[in-house]
């Protein structure tokens, strides 16, 4: 199936699905495998230990797939010297970048110019206008049911979308609780031109860099198992609810400052449930985990996402006749 928005338009791809950045996650496999199969694959980049290491990705990228994929950066995980790895996605001319976390103001002038397409991820109407004004091409908008960072409002997908939608003439895309063909047209009826998945694609087969221990986490559990950490410093993050995220919420509860909660909340303890499949660490996930309840190639999954949309079109053709 080849849908046309402007979003498909924009990063030439069949599909107007977009997989999420998936800090210590995404990588050449899953991004070639979701280009492969009609969406936009996006390599993280800032998880990297540097930017050649990001150049070697990038390649990888390419070698598995000759489709448009894009390279996320996750402005929140560096303060500083980031600049270097946008240089290299400068020269290796990658089709799509996009910003998460952060202000994007440095990122998008670097990227002036050069073709390459700009998205922004924005979790407010004045964020959403603020990205359209500094060159943004597109922007995604995530809920409060979204996995990972989020914004500090408590704003849901159905009432943000539109709202985005109607604040800024460039495409939306709509993240946040969406994992399947349901989720693609619901975004869409909000006015949006394609839609955003992050925890969805972690159990899939290609994601190969999650640990068994993590998909199984997904699998199991339901729409109810997880928490928000991090609010009280103002950086609140959706993570599935283990006895290691009560911890951290009762640090926050004691000490709410960033230096009582950088053991529990960094790289490290995140890669070690993620990665090594300890129980002792935290894993970002989204209210989605309610709806997943298998891993399959992520050409499985686009098949289903393509049959489920395409049913709920029919429903709807059926009710208004």
């Amino acid at each position: 199936m080849t849908m046309n928005t402007r979003i498909t338009e924009l990063f030439g791809i069949q599909l107007p699905i977009i997989q999420g950045g998936l800090a210590y996650l995404a990588y050449a496999d899953l991004a070639a495998a979701v280009s492969n199969a009609g969406g936009l694959g996006q390599v993280t980049a800032l998880s990297l230990p540097d930017p050649e290491a990001l150049r070697h990705e990038i390649k990888r990228t390419r070698s598995l797939t000759d489709k448009p994929f894009g390279v996320n950066f996750a402005m929140g995980m560096h303060g500083t010297g980031y600049e270097a790895f946008i240089q290299v996605a400068i020269d290796e001319k990658v089709p799509v970048v996009s910003i998460t976390g952060g202000n994007p103001a440095t990122v998008l002038a670097m990227l002036e110019g050069t073709g390459i397409k700009k998205l922004v991820l924005v979790a407010g109407v004045r964020q959403a206008q603020k990205a359209e004004e500094l060159g943004a091409d597109a922007v995604i908008v995530v809920g409060q049911e979204g996995g990972g960072h989020l914004g500090r409002d408590d704003l849901g997908t159905t009432v943000l979308t539109p709202r985005v939608v109607d604040s800024v003439s460039i495409p939306v895309i709509a993240s946040g609780g969406l994992a399947d063909g349901r989720g693609l047209a619901a975004g869409l009826a909000l006015g949006a031109e394609g839609i955003e998945m992050g925890t969805r694609f972690i159990a899939t087969k290609e994601c190969v860099d999650a640990s068994d221990y993590y998909k199984q986490l997904l699998l199991d559990s339901t729409e109810q198992n997880t928490v928000v950490v991090k609010r009280s410093i103002g950086g609140p993050a959706r993570v599935i609810h283990n006895a290691f995220a009560d911890e951290i919420l009762a640090i926050e509860q004691q000490t709410p400052t960033y230096e009582a909660l950088k053991e529990h909340i960094s790289g490290q303890a995140n890669r070690r449930l993620i990665h090594d499949g300890e129980e002792n660490g935290m894993a970002f996930a989204g209210q989605v985990i309610g709806l997943i309840d298998d891993v399959p190639t992520v050409a499985e999954l686009f098949a289903r996402i393509e049959a489920e949309y395409k049913a709920v079109v029919t429903r709807f053709s059926e009710i208004s006749k």
